[in-house]
């Protein structure tokens, strides 16, 4: 669950990014992903690690109904707590 929340979180940001730069043509997403732990009740104790297989599955899942549709996510494991869009790739026309 707390994966998909996070595909969410992250899907919303790269459309919101997309918009304000009115980029069009979008072909691939390159995400980097720290260690991002998230408690599904707010309790510490009940931290539990994202799991990339399923962050990327809710963020295919999500972005097919979006303008993200046909767009290719690389999502690369890395050090730290956070995550972040490195780069967006466009089609050169």
């Amino acid at each position: 669950m707390h994966d998909f929340l996070l595909a969410k979180e992250i899907v919303d940001t790269v459309i919101q990014v997309v918009n304000e730069k009115s980029l069009k043509n979008i072909k691939s997403i390159f995400l980097e992903i720290g260690s991002v732990s998230l408690a599904h009740d707010g309790f510490e104790e009940h931290m539990e690690d994202i799991s990339l297989e399923n962050l990327e599955f809710g963020i295919l899942n999500i972005a097919k109904s979006s303008i993200l549709k046909d767009v290719k996510f690389n999502i690369k494991k890395v050090s730290g707590k956070n995550w972040q869009i490195v780069s967006i790739e466009t089609e050169k026309n």
